[in-house]
């Protein structure tokens, strides 16, 4: 028998659930805010605060997180967390094959923390990665161009490097590899020093600005990237959006993909050995179905990754099997079917 929820569990939890739905952050902001301050009381202490009714005296915790925490408390599963596993959890099960490949995959390679624009630490995602079965997350940041993202200058990614060798050494056998999602320049190059991308252990480059640029530009563009020895994955090689997202000054409204030589740069993919990602974020699903079809057929190598900023939404890797098995990817050619070992042996023998 699963033994019950602590109380600060159960509030990261409710997050989880909250996150993989694509509830408002606001809401998932609050569960996981009162799970920091719980975790922070020790016994005693939290016995205190339940016998006393005073949980609510604390800075971070309401009336909805003090009675998820008092009803775990008792050792019971909380009704609010009930009733989510019951709304959410419960998903409509993937296909036979699509579960296989999902059973397969050992690790996210485009992954968030709150260094840059994600929600939540490198310990809380890396903690919700092994929690739904994973050997390894990439952890991959933003890189500098990309301020609006609190991209990663060279220094804070070389302090980031320390922070994940620490967590790594506790995490053990789970490894946290070290990343980043770097912008592709309008020129083509990568946005981050070589000599940084190349201690890296996996490099995600992808497109994020002037994504209406004329096709013989963007193609261009994308295949200087493509080319360039430390970049490991194509990131969400349309830009699109599918639906629109909640941004932290907004909501962005769909996007229409960009246009480029879909042809020329897969197959400069295939020859340089750089993976195609299919990102599973419900709001990209890219690439398109007819332009994962094309890839496949021209051979090239995938990455089925969340591009996760929250840890909830680690588990969409769903989206993005069931895309694959609709196009035909065959599973030996997705490279986070692999051991950590394997992927690094490939990552680091490109760079």
């Amino acid at each position: 028998m699963t033994a019950p929820l602590t109380p600060a569990g159960a509030l990261r939890r409710i997050a989880f659930l909250l996150e993989r739905a694509r509830e408002p952050s606001y809401r998932v902001k609050a569960f996981r805010t009162a799970a920091t301050v719980v975790a922070g009381l020790d016994d005693a202490e939290l016995d205190r605060r339940v016998r006393t009714k005073t949980l609510k005296d604390l800075k971070g915790v309401g009336d909805k997180t003090a009675a998820v925490v008092v009803e775990a408390h008792r050792g019971e599963v909380p009704e609010y967390l009930a009733k989510l596993e019951e709304t959410y959890a419960e998903l409509t099960p993937l296909a036979d094959d699509a579960a296989a490949l999902r059973a397969a995959l050992k690790g996210d390679l485009h992954a968030h923390s709150d260094w840059s624009d994600g929600g939540s630490p490198i310990r809380e995602m890396a903690e919700a990665a092994i929690s739904i079965g994973h050997e390894y997350l990439a952890l991959t940041d933003h890189s500098p161009r990309l301020t609006v993202a609190n991209g990663l200058s060279p220094q804070r990614l070389e302090q980031q490097l320390d922070v994940v060798a620490a967590l790594n050494d506790e995490l053990a056998p789970f490894r946290i590899l070290t990343g980043i999602e770097c912008d592709i320049n309008v020129d083509g190059s990568l946005d981050q020093t070589d000599e940084l991308l190349g201690r890296l252990d996996v490099v995600v480059a992808s497109v994020h600005s002037e994504l209406r640029a004329p096709r013989a530009a963007m193609t261009e563009r994308m295949l200087a990237a493509v080319a360039n020895p430390h970049t490991d994955v194509l990131g969400h090689c349309t830009g699109r959006l599918v639906i629109g997202r909640q941004q932290r000054n907004g909501t962005q409204k769909p996007r229409p993909e960009s246009d480029f030589d879909a042809d020329a740069v897969f197959r400069a993919c295939v020859e340089n050995g750089t993976a195609v990602e299919i990102n599973s974020r419900p709001e990209r699903l890219d690439p398109p179905r007819r332009l994962l079809s094309q890839a496949v057929e021209l051979g090239c190598n995938f990455a089925i990754d969340t591009d996760a900023h929250a840890p909830g939404q680690l588990d969409w890797q769903d989206n993005g099997c069931v895309r694959a098995v609709e196009c035909g990817v065959p599973a030996d050619r997705v490279i986070n079917t692999g051991t950590a070992e394997q992927l690094l042996a490939r990552t680091h023998g490109r760079g």
